[in-house]
């Protein structure tokens, strides 16, 4: 499931809709998560970086279409960590310095602008917009992850979004409680990483930021992986009777062998040497096979076979 993650995005981007507010709650939550800040003759901006194409295009046009924001360096660069390449844009002058502070990213006080890591209200109290916001740090730096359908990886469900500080990541673990989603921080190296496990929580996830079609597939991809899982138990539960039967039908042959190099099967009564000579004519046979072959009950096959078992043993010992 290597594409699940662009799946995800690619149905949240064509189903994105609102208005400047929620516009700018999906710019503050990508630009915390995919964005670095810049400054230039005197002006703050943010550069921008994705390996998504689709979603490069889509927030530039927000940009310069919602924002009126004009875009500068435009362009592919590799990531060495990575390998792989991503698109980059940026934005910097007096317009992108006040849309950061819209966003939240940038507070200003009595001594000057500052960096702000918390979300704060001002982009997520809008109608909407705590839904927008979750879109956007997902598109920044989500992923997610399924198990293969047919049960055969050790690769389990992992949904994660990663930002640049764990005051931002923390106050998006407070955001997914409005979905009534609990979700774990982790840091990792210089990222903080909010991430979810379970299949319950992940589905939460694709509902809250409206990917409804991806869901379905979470959904199907656990009902499979699910009654692989019951055929992997039932064919081990097979396998261990096999094993058991195996088993048993060693130490019984063994017994029998005791006997017969010692004393002679013609030694046992009627009953234990029909029991000793079917056993010894197909030694893979079970216990019920071997019992409805000689017409008796399977308990009374038992307990034939444990005075057989009884006497090998106190041969044995002599």
């Amino acid at each position: 499931m290597t594409n699940f993650t662009e799946e995800i995005k690619t149905e949240i981007l064509k189903n994105f809709s609102g208005g400047r507010e929620q516009c700018l709650s999906a710019l503050s939550a990508f630009i915390r998560t995919s964005g670095s800040l810049v400054r230039s003759g005197g002006y703050y901006g943010f550069e921008l970086s994705t390996e998504s194409e689709n979603t490069a295009h889509f927030f530039a046009d927000m940009l310069e279409n919602v924002f009126g924001v004009e875009i500068s360096d435009f362009s592919s660069r590799s990531d060495v960590s990575s390998g792989r390449d991503k698109l980059v844009f940026s934005c910097i002058g007096p317009q992108s310095t006040q849309l950061l502070k819209e966003c939240g990213v940038l507070g200003e006080d009595a001594d000057g602008v500052f960096v702000d890591f918390s979300v704060g209200d001002k982009v997520t109290e809008g109608s909407g917009c705590v839904q927008a916001y979750f879109k956007g740090a997902f598109l920044g730096g989500g992923s997610c992850t399924l198990p293969d359908p047919g049960g055969y990886s050790s690769t389990g469900y992992h949904f994660e979004v990663v930002f640049r500080n764990k005051i931002t990541a923390g106050d998006f673990c407070d955001l997914l409680c409005t979905f009534d989603i609990l979700a774990k921080l982790v840091m990792r190296k210089d990222s903080a990483v909010v991430y979810l496990k379970s299949i319950d929580a992940i589905s939460a996830a694709l509902s809250a930021m409206g990917a409804e079609g991806c869901l379905e597939k979470l959904k199907e991809v656990a009902r499979e992986r699910g009654n692989s899982n019951n055929d992997n138990r039932v064919n081990n539960c097979s396998v261990s009777n096999i094993d058991k039967t195996v088993s048993a039908s060693v130490k019984q042959v063994q017994a029998i062998e005791i006997i017969r190099s010692t004393i002679g099967l013609q030694s046992l009564d009627e009953n234990l040497f029909s029991v000793a000579e079917g056993r010894l004519a197909d030694k893979n046979a079970s216990m019920q096979e071997l019992a409805d072959r000689l017409h008796i009950s399977k308990s009374c096959l038992n307990h034939r076979f444990r005075k057989i078992m009884d006497m090998a043993r106190q041969l044995g010992e002599n």
